[in-house]
């Protein structure tokens, strides 16, 4: 079989990627230009800037992309692009830099689910074995899915409100760390003791997850605390929010494993690079001879390699678009 390249695209926050992939799992060149020095000025990411920023940069990365490679356009296979789920603004700018490409060289436009794009990052470290398990934890996802074979997605169960990472960024800040606060939670986490009193949150038979009670227990504390004129020990705090976090995510992904006769748990997502949830998902998964794999921290958060790795799966199975493509805010993965 011929090699196959993919020139991908990512653009559904705050960075602008693009990377060319081959056969799936080799990277050839990958660009990330990242705004989050801009955004952490506003504690958060601004969808209007985010876009602008996009404007800007695409042509740049795809330029620079190519010429890391050493690459033409006329040598790609096929052109993958994140068409949704995330900020509008942000996805259409990748989707029409795609679909300009695709028309003016001629090559199939191959439209990638985000989420899926986080599964696939496991590939560029090794094959997906299946039946397997997959664990999505990011910003703005937390999922739990089931794949029976490649590009299979059956979702079990997922977030009913904040995702894991949105619930990171808002603990942060209510203890005062910067943003992207996440990291720093984790980083504090490994420093504390577990001495706040916090709930584990939908601790009950279902594979969904629920973390804006937790997050609301933890500003109900903070609140009650500065009201009886104490200080919070935010290592502390972060060590208590994330000790109940990383327990109710491992909890109900080792259930869906053992009721699902799944030995195959992958880990996917800008979450996925959290120590304290790597370190209890390695203990447990070792104990029950479990096969994890979880992706170079340099493919957790949102990156274009990943989005060519699931889409040369995709181009296999002959999913592509027509121009007519365009990007989505919400979309379920199937």
């Amino acid at each position: 079989m011929n090699n196959i390249y993919i020139l991908a695209f990512e653009s559904s926050c705050d960075e602008t990627s693009v990377s060319i992939i081959k056969n799936g799992r080799e990277e050839i060149a990958t660009v990330v230009l990242s705004q989050m020095d801009i955004h952490a000025l506003y504690g958060g990411v601004v969808p209007e800037i985010a876009s602008r920023k996009h404007i800007e940069n695409i042509t740049l990365v795809i330029e620079e992309a190519l010429n890391k490679a050493h690459m033409k356009m006329e040598e790609i296979d096929a052109i993958a692009v994140t068409y949704g789920p995330g900020l509008i603004g942000s996805l259409l700018i990748g989707v029409q830099a795609a679909k300009t490409l695709a028309y003016i060289y001629q090559k199939p436009l191959i439209p990638v689910h985000h989420i899926a794009g986080h599964i696939y990052a496991n590939n560029l470290v090794k094959p997906l074995e299946f039946p397997l398990i997959a664990l999505v934890v990011s910003g703005g996802h937390t999922d739990l899915i089931y794949m029976k074979e490649d590009y299979s997605f059956e979702r079990i169960g997922g977030t009913l409100d904040d995702a894991v990472g949105e619930a990171y960024d808002k603990v942060a800040r209510v203890i005062g760390l910067a943003y992207p606060g996440g990291p720093l939670v984790d980083a504090y986490a490994h420093k504390g003791n577990d001495t706040y009193d916090l709930p584990l949150p939908k601790d009950d038979d279902s594979y969904d997850f629920s973390f804006s009670g937790l997050k609301s227990a933890v500003i109900n504390v903070v609140h009650n605390e500065e009201q009886r004129g104490n200080k919070i020990i935010p290592e502390n705090m972060a060590t208590s929010f994330q000790n109940r976090v990383v327990e109710i995510l491992t909890k109900k992904t080792m259930r869906a494993l053992k009721e699902y006769h799944v030995h195959n748990l992958i880990v996917a997502g800008g979450v996925s690079a959290n120590k304290g949830l790597r370190e209890k998902l390695e203990k447990l998964c070792e104990k029950e001879g479990i096969n994890l794999t979880v992706p170079a921290i340099r493919y957790c958060t949102d990156n274009a390699a990943m989005i060519g790795a699931a889409g040369y799966y995709a181009y296999l199975l002959g999913r592509s678009a027509g121009l007519e493509l365009n990007a989505k805010a919400s979309d379920i993965l199937k």
